[in-house]
């Protein structure tokens, strides 16, 4: 399976392109193997959008923070005008709003918090850091001309309209109110201001960072402890995902400034992030009947075999020379 991975890997933009919706819809466990052929159509807005959002920063000269920020643009512009799953009581059929729903906003606290994490995460961060971990010598350097970024963000835009185009009529033919949309937009374009206008930071604490299998388990913990979080009662949901968050960030903000931080603890992060959603693609469901119980346990069981594959061509491909990679947020 290796082999079969290391091509995308010389492109890095083609591979962040196809690893994106990947990542996001497939090893989260949404979809069975069956309907691997709807990667091509996902990747136009997971694909996209991730490798807009990674150039933008690179050629802005832009760290992690602002890759983040980005990301959580990108994912109030999926969940807030597009799907509009923020705001539809009956989304999938799920009635993801219910718990600790806010009438004033028309949300659910626990909902709102649970997927705009999931694509900042895992939709745009964890592809995007595999990625650049594979490419030792171009990590932070732009990876597309100008004529293929302008194709990029057009490929983006049809990929908002397939993305709003089949959850529409899938879904009850759902439109947000007005003050919705515009406040999800203008949160959006906020985020993506104060993202172009926060520089990395070139602050170094003292202390050493400590090493990568630390770094790997405490992603592994919090990312963990955040999907569980999600199936406790809607206060304890609140607080657990919130404070698995912010543990996570904090950790990581002190830890990459200081010395001996590099690529590796990058990677360990990103590699946390997959496996998580490998072991958690294994209580998304198994539908009804043996039949399904069989197709579910087989995709699931090949995408944790892809994501093991995936890791290890990464880290094949790292460079052995520590660099000062930040991962400040």
């Amino acid at each position: 399976m290796t082999s079969i991975l290391r091509s995308p890997f010389r492109s890095p933009a083609v591979g962040l392109y196809f690893l994106a919706p990947l990542i996001a819809e497939f090893f989260l466990g949404d979809f069975p193997i069956v309907m691997l052929p709807l990667l091509i159509p996902l990747s136009l807005w997971y694909g996209g959008g991730a490798l807009l959002i990674r150039e933008v920063a690179r050629r802005r000269g832009l760290g992690w923070r602002s890759i983040l920020l980005m990301g959580l643009a990108f994912a109030i512009v999926e969940e807030g005008l597009l799907t509009m799953s923020l705001f539809n009581p009956d989304y999938a059929d799920q009635r993801l709003l219910d718990r600790g729903h806010v009438a004033m906003l028309g949300i659910g606290i626990p909902w709102t918090i649970f997927v705009l994490a999931l694509h900042v995460g895992w939709s745009v961060a964890t592809p995007i850091a595999l990625m650049e971990t594979a490419q030792p010598g171009r990590r932070t350097e732009p990876w597309l001309s100008r004529p293929a970024l302008r194709a990029v963000v057009g490929i983006t835009v049809v990929g908002a309209a397939v993305v709003f185009g089949t959850n529409y009529p899938a879904y009850g033919h759902f439109i947000a109110s007005a003050p919705q949309l515009i406040v999800s937009a203008a949160i959006a374009a906020l985020l993506v201001t104060i993202a172009l206008r926060t520089p990395g930071s070139a602050r170094v604490d003292t202390g050493q960072a400590p090493r990568a299998g630390m770094v790997f388990a405490t992603t592994m913990l919090c990312a963990g402890a955040f999907h569980l979080g999600m199936h406790a009662p809607t206060t304890a949901a609140v607080i657990v995902m919130t404070a698995s968050i912010a543990a996570l960030l904090t950790a990581l903000a002190a830890w990459s400034r200081r010395p001996g931080w590099d690529q590796t603890h990058v990677f360990a992060v990103a590699a946390g992030m997959l496996l998580t959603y490998s072991w958690r693609a294994f209580t998304a469901g198994y539908g009804s009947g043996t039949a399904d119980l069989v197709l579910s346990l087989v995709s699931y069981t090949v995408y944790a075999l892809a994501a093991v594959a995936i890791l290890t061509v990464c880290r094949r491909r790292m460079s052995g020379v520590p660099g000062n990679v930040q991962l400040s947020v």
